[in-house]
Parts: C-alpha cells; sequence; structure tokens
C-alpha cells in the first residue's frame, strides 16, 4: 500500500512506500509506488514485455513534446518492479482522466511488465495501484485503459484482471509463417501479383518509382511532412478532425522516428512511395517481437491515387516483413476493406475503465454506453456506410473510394 504522506509538485509525484499485505498467490513483499520517475520506467522497460506504445521511447518523446501531465505508478513484487503504467492525465470537460501516453495514437497497448511476476499480480494488487494514483492525484476521475492486447508473446496482459470489456474497434493482422509465397497462395496471390504488376507499369509509365525507408533525419522530416499533408486532405474529406494536425503531435512523431534510427534494429519505421520524384503512400510501423505493427498510412489525393499506391507499398512491406522473419503483420485498429484483401487474423482488444471518484463511476457508464453504440454502428456494415456517408457530406466532401476508406 502507499503511505498517505505523498506530496504533488507539478509533473512530480514523491509517495512514501509502506509494506503490502501480499497476495496469497506471492511468497514476497508486495510494495506500490507513483512516481513520475520516467528514468525508472525506462530501466523496467530493458527488460520488460512492453507494446511499442508503452515503450520508454515512446513515453519520454510523448512527455518531452506534447509537455503531457505524466504520472508513472508501479507495482513492486519482492522490492523489484513487476508493472508500471506510464499515464498522461488530460482533461475532459468537468473531469480529470489518466490515460496511455499518446491517447488515440496508442493502439494495441501492453503496460511494461515483468513476465516473471505475472502469479503474484492479481486484481487486488493492481487495485492497490490504482489506489495509490487516487492517493497522489486525486484530481483524476478515471483511470481509462484502451485498447489492450489480450496477450503479448503469449502472455496474458495482467490488466485482465480487473473488469473490462471488449474494445468496438477490431485490429485486423496477417499470418506470416511460412513466408510470401505460402500468403499469397491463400490470399488471392494471383490477383495481387497481377494488379501489382499492373501498378509498376503504370507507375514506369510517368517516371521512375522506389521504395524508401527513413535512414537520416532529412527522411524522416520528408516523410511524416508528405504524411500530415495526406492526412490533413483526408481528414477533411472525411469530415473528422484531423488527430495528427497538433503541432505538438507532430513533433513528438518526428522525435519518435528519430530516435529510432540510433537503434540497431529501430523500433519505429516510416517507409514511402515515391513515384516520379513525389511521395505517394507512407507508412509508419512498429516492431514488437516477431510482429511488424502498421501504425499509420496515407495516399497521397493526386492524379495517381487511381493506381492504389497505398496497396502498393503494403505488398512491398509485407513482402519484406516475410523475409525478415516476422510472423505477423499487423494492421493494428480498423476494419477496412483494403486491410481485408490480405487479412485472416481478428484481433479484439479489450478496455478497462477504473473510476476513482463519483465523478468518474458517471464517466465510466458513459464511456461504457458509449463504447456499446460505437460497436453497433461499426459492426452493422449499412450503418457504418450511412454513417461515413454522412460525415463527408457534412463536409461537403464526394463519397470515397472503398480502399481509402480507413480513419484511424
Amino acid at each position: 500500500m502507499v503511505d498517505a504522506a505523498a506530496s504533488f509538485d507539478g509533473n512530480r509525484v514523491a509517495v512514501n512506500e509502506a509494506p503490502a499485505r501480499a497476495p496469497a498467490s506471492s511468497q514476497g513483499r508486495l510494495t506500490t509506488a507513483v512516481s513520475a520517475g520516467l528514468a525508472d520506467y525506462a530501466e523496467l522497460c530493458a527488460s520488460a514485455l512492453f507494446a511499442p506504445p508503452q515503450s520508454a521511447s515512446w513515453v519520454r518523446n510523448w512527455a518531452a513534446e506534447t509537455k503531457a501531465d505524466m504520472v508513472v505508478a508501479t507495482l513492486n513484487v519482492e522490492g523489484r518492479p513487476a508493472l508500471s503504467l506510464a499515464l498522461e492525465v488530460v482533461r475532459n470537460g468537468p473531469f480529470h482522466i489518466a490515460r496511455f501516453a499518446g491517447g488515440r495514437h496508442a493502439n494495441g497497448n501492453f503496460p511494461a511488465f515483468d513476465a516473471r511476476a505475472l502469479p503474484t499480480i492479481d486484481g487486488p494488487a493492481i487495485r492497490s495501484l490504482l489506489s495509490a494514483i487516487a492517493k497522489v492525484r486525486p484530481d483524476v476521475d478515471l483511470v481509462s485503459l484502451e485498447r489492450l492486447l489480450p496477450d503479448l508473446d503469449s502472455v496474458a496482459n495482467p490488466l485482465a484482471a480487473l473488469p473490462g470489456f471488449q474494445s468496438p474497434n477490431l485490429a485486423l493482422a496477417v499470418d506470416l509463417v511460412g513466408g510470401f509465397d505460402a500468403l499469397l497462395a491463400r490470399a488471392s496471390g494471383k490477383r495481387k501479383r497481377k494488379k501489382h504488376r499492373s501498378q509498376t507499369r503504370k507507375f514506369e509509365a510517368v517516371g521512375s518509382f522506389r521504395r524508401i525507408e527513413a535512414r537520416t533525419q532529412q527522411d524522416v522530416d520528408r516523410l511524416l511532412d508528405a504524411f500530415f499533408d495526406m492526412k490533413e486532405v483526408r481528414f477533411a474529406k472525411m469530415g473528422i478532425a484531423n488527430v495528427f494536425g497538433d503541432e505538438d503531435v507532430r513533433a513528438f512523431f518526428r522525435a519518435l522516428f528519430a530516435d529510432a534510427l540510433a537503434e540497431q534494429q529501430p523500433s519505429f519505421l516510416l517507409h514511402g512511395l515515391e513515384v516520379a520524384g513525389k511521395l505517394r503512400a507512407i507508412t509508419g510501423s512498429s516492431r514488437s517481437g516477431k510482429r511488424l505493427i502498421c501504425e499509420f498510412g496515407a495516399i497521397a489525393e493526386d492524379d495517381l491515387a487511381f493506381t492504389s499506391p497505398g496497396d502498393f507499398l503494403f505488398f512491398d512491406n509485407i513482402q519484406e516483413a516475410c523475409e525478415l522473419g516476422f510472423d505477423v503483420y499487423d494492421f493494428s485498429v480498423g476494419d477496412e476493406p483494403y486491410k481485408r484483401l490480405w487479412c485472416d487474423i481478428e484481433l479484439q482488444h479489450f478496455e478497462v475503465l477504473a473510476p476513482l471518484t463519483l465523478k468518474g463511476r458517471a464517466l465510466a457508464t458513459g464511456f461504457r454506453q458509449g463504447a456499446r453504440a460505437k460497436a453497433f454502428i461499426k459492426n452493422n456494415p449499412t450503418v457504418w456506410k450511412l454513417t461515413k456517408m454522412l460525415r463527408r457530406k457534412t463536409a461537403g466532401q464526394a463519397p470515397a473510394t472503398a480502399a481509402a476508406e480507413d480513419d484511424n
């Protein structure tokens, strides 16, 4: 448990640790601590399991570039960190919510976690962690942990010990075991190869083309500049808010992908398709063990959009993922037709809402109802199609092509 004598000073939280009653499954001493110690968080990540949005690089850069109000909550077993939540506190009307750093940009979440401690981390242990947050941050009404992976590298997500519910959005992925030829053999391979050859001829007719991987800071800036421009146009046509529009969010992604260049195996990767000297498609990806995850993608709305440059880039990205020995290519959150052309795996994320105040309970109820409504809309093809059509009509735009409906 946590000593009630705690102090809060800006983004620094200091608490005194005291022994907690060990759960029956643990033979050691269990303590809980809360701090904004990003250095300690990075130290745990050096040997822990975690999803890319819970990496030390992601958390550090998000805190630095967005000036987020961060809280790091750590559960210790036998004096060693076993699980840590790096959360940002954001305001939603009269409410304060603690969520994973990055908000909607953080998908497929899995907390930094020492898998050896799994037997000792149960519901009461994690609730003691939430109680610690409530004591040092009494302004926080709700801890909202969204889009959680059920498991990572065959290790169960410890947050599943808390009451949760299914995320309204599916995530789709491709099984790469057996290689690219085996994948194409079961996924309309002849049609995909024929289309790829046709696209190649169309690109060659207007000039040279190449697939680019960002390997320098200049590459990162160029590819992200193009991506941000593409997304701005795309979201305007769809009639939805541009989640990449804020300058601090853009600065975060620049820092994240630039930092990864120094790694022997970059944890975050940018790829682009250049045709006739112009970038026509961009993807941003992350590595997670044997899984390559497409975090985002976009295409240019120009004279070559009809050639589906995004599909072309996905073909090359997936082929390379097979060659590099990845077992899964993960398209991340969002059920869209262009993903279904490849995918044979459905991933059902889950969500946990932990209210810390009476206000938080009311907000959690509203969030659950909203999630149910969203799931109904997205799981009903007719209603979802109508929703997107009305969204575009409100924005004054013409219907979009089926291959470009992604709103992630």
